[in-house]
């Protein structure tokens, strides 16, 4: 005996992920004399989990060049001594969109540990 089909109900949309990775900037980082009044490289990845909500038009969704900017504007600001402390502010100013329900920050400092690719954090803020 076949069975019969079971109707599939309409998908709904659970979520939007927005992504940038790889985000080089060069930034005044370190606790260290030798980092201060020098720029060091940072490889900074940003998830950003939004409400579901359709997207039709940029304006529905975040800029990739808007976490750009502000990854920018932090290491613009002046010597930060940790790069959790730039992950934490980066990822405070993503979450200041009200779309946004989760958002990571990964910043690795490749020059920080000799013999290693990165070593740096992943900060994790949610509503």
């Amino acid at each position: 005996m076949i069975e019969a089909a079971v109707p599939l109900s309409e998908p709904r949309l659970e979520g939007v992920t927005v992504f940038v990775r790889g985000l080089e900037i060069q930034a005044g980082i370190g606790v260290y004399d030798h980092e201060h009044g020098r720029l060091q490289p940072l490889i900074i990845d940003v998830t950003l989990e939004l409400r579901p909500a359709p997207i039709e038009r940029l304006s529905d969704t975040i800029n990739y060049e808007t976490v750009a900017a502000a990854a920018r504007d932090i290491a613009a600001r002046g010597h930060i001594g940790l790069v959790e402390t730039f992950a934490q502010t980066l990822a405070a100013e993503c979450l200041g969109d009200a779309r946004v329900r989760r958002v990571t920050v990964r910043i690795d400092k490749p020059t920080a540990l000799e013999g290693a690719r990165a070593a740096g954090c992943e900060i994790v803020l949610a509503r």
